[in-house]
């Protein structure tokens, strides 16, 4: 005989029910239409099917994606955050890559669910925080993010910032708990998500960090809470070299690529403030998507905080988060660009409705809340959870008629499997320094030999053209390919005369090359940026690989270092747990 659930129970299934059926309203349109090809999409899944390709030639730590610039590559591991590439990867490795994507944003929006419900539930009643839990991942930016832009690396942050800001605001779980064990206990929870964040996405991760300092402080001074700061430098501190691994690298080698592109021409904080009007068409039609977003999202968030203003509940979030909302409507508009242009790493978000993502989640707490204390009464929960699936409906169908982008010929999955051998156009911030992308042709032979270090060039006339052998700078020669690995690469050459081999290879200072054996330290620039190395007359065969550098070890040593801290502070929080 089966025992009957308790009300504790129901409710957990009721809301669970709630929240599925609102995931499911959101990815009805990508289940029945298709994947939205939205602006980093094409981005994304080269990101996956590279680190997928690498893990099965057994290389577990990617640095170089091989399909970037026609085949010639780029450093593309280095710069973007692991977490969203390794995932996709591991979900591609295993499953059909036409669900990956689904998948994909499957798992994001779950787990962006269960951490709002955790941080709702910590300041709200458990009705309340199942429909905060609806609320994230059916607000408007959401979909945008998922539908129009694609931005899949930002979906997977939005998972960590209610617990960043449950952590950093959730006062002691022990009443009588000491301020140094108090710290002891809610750093390492602290830290983690920092670097999780950190690891995920950077946009989000630049946002997250000013968020959690305005939050803190407007809590420790309103409440006089200072151990609020102690516990948040101390935070950030651990989180930031947990994730050293990715920074260190990511941070040093800018010098080596060129990363101002990534700040050009409509990617410029100036260029996109809310109503903004560039003249590129297509730049100012997203704009005016993502600013009435913005109008519609501060409007219900501004109300909703009002309506919750007096609950009791509430008085540890409110004037943090109101004081974040004022925040987030001033740096939207023009008024602010001092602030984006002298606060460091500000400008690298781009485009200042991204902080949108922070302002959805605010929302969905202050709009749950204000439903009331608690909601009793059966029909009231009835018409509470017919209203929030009502707005999902509402939200998802507008999503699916004005943000769903149709894959084109190229951009769809098929197309892009059938394109990996060929290869992709790189990515500007990630071309070498000092070399231009757009002379790379395609279609190029792995490995050239050429009379001088500058032989067989694109005349520039057209960006990336196919390969014209140029037969007055190409030297006769026998070359044998004997190992063409992404991040290690032989061949054999046999020439009567000496000249240069051209490899299908961006130069980048991390590859080691070897001719015969001997390292080859130095090498002539060629305009396209592609690798070019002497080789004497007769037989020789040429070795490059991709070498950790200096600055990837001490990302290493420094995240090895502090994940041992960590797990000694988290050891001894749950040993404290358990005596308690």
């Amino acid at each position: 005989m089966n025992p009957t659930p308790s009300s504790e129970q129901v409710r957990r299934q009721r809301h669970t029910a709630l929240f599925l059926a609102c995931v499911a309203v959101v990815l009805a349109p990508l289940v029945l239409r298709g994947t939205s090809c939205g602006q980093d999409f094409d981005f994304h899944f080269e990101s996956w099917m590279g680190a997928s390709h690498q893990w099965l030639q057994g290389n577990l730590f990617p640095h170089w994606i091989a399909s970037a610039n026609y085949g010639a590559g780029e450093p593309r591991f280095i710069f973007y955050p692991p977490l969203s590439w390794i995932l996709g990867g591991i979900l591609g490795t295993f499953l059909p890559w036409t669900w990956t994507p689904i998948v994909f944003t499957t798992l994001c929006l779950l787990a962006m669910g269960a951490a709002c419900y955790k941080m709702a539930r910590e300041w709200i009643p458990p009705d309340n925080a199942a429909l905060a839990t609806c609320l994230y991942v059916i607000n408007p930016y959401i979909l945008f993010v998922v539908y129009e832009r694609s931005a899949l690396a930002e979906l997977l942050a939005a998972i960590w910032l209610p617990l960043l800001f449950l952590y950093a605001l959730r006062p002691a779980r022990v009443p009588t708990q000491t301020a140094w064990k108090h710290l002891q206990t809610s750093v390492p929870p602290l830290a983690l998500i920092i670097a999780a964040l950190w690891l995920t996405d950077a946009p989000a991760a630049v946002m997250g960090s000013y968020a959690l300092a305005v939050i803190v402080a407007v809590a420790a001074i309103s409440e006089r809470r200072f151990a609020l700061i102690v516990r948040a430098v101390a935070g950030m501190a651990l989180g930031l070299s947990l994730a050293a691994v990715y920074l260190i690298p990511a941070i040093y080698e800018q010098r080596w690529v060129e990363i101002a592109n990534a700040i050009g021409i409509g990617m410029r904080i100036q260029d996109s403030f809310l109503f903004e009007h560039t003249g590129m068409a297509y730049h100012d039609q997203v704009l005016r998507t993502a600013s009435w977003i913005a109008v519609v999202l501060l409007a219900a968030t501004i109300i909703a905080a009002a309506l919750c203003w007096r609950s009791r509940r509430l008085r540890t979030l409110r004037l943090p988060f109101s004081v974040l909302i004022a925040l987030i409507a001033f740096l939207l508009f023009p008024i602010s660009k001092p602030i984006w242009n002298h606060l460091p790493e500000l400008r690298f978000l781009q485009f200042p409705w991204r902080w949108l993502l922070v302002l959805g989640f605010i929302f969905a707490t202050f709009a749950a809340a204000s439903l009331g204390g608690s909601i009793r009464a059966r029909r009231g929960k009835i018409f509470r959870a017919a209203i929030v699936l009502a707005l999902a409906v509402l939200f998802t169908t507008h999503a699916w008629r004005h943000f769903w982008l149709l894959c084109d010929d190229q951009d769809n999955i098929h197309a892009q499997l059938a394109a990996r051998e060929q290869g992709f156009e790189g990515t500007d911030e990630y071309t070498p320094d000092a070399a231009d992308n757009a002379a790379i042709q395609q279609n190029l032979s792995p490995v050239r030999f050429v009379s001088s270090p500058q032989g067989d060039q694109a005349d520039g006339s057209e960006e990336n053209p196919d390969w014209q052998p140029d037969e007055h700078d190409l030297v006769p020669a026998i070359i044998q390919i004997r190992r063409w690995n992404v991040e290690h690469m032989t061949a054999e050459i046999q020439s009567p005369q000496s000249g240069y081999a051209v490899l299908r290879l961006m130069d980048y200072p991390a590859w080691r090359v070897a001719v015969n054996g001997q390292p080859v330290s130095r090498h002539e620039h060629r305009g396209d940026g592609l690798l070019s190395v002497p080789i004497p007359a007769g037989t020789s065969t040429i070795d490059v690989r991709y070498a950790a550098t200096p600055d990837i070890w001490a990302g290493r040593v420094v995240s090895l270092a502090s994940l041992t801290l960590w797990l000694a502070l988290a050891a001894k929080s749950c040993r404290r747990r358990v005596i308690m």
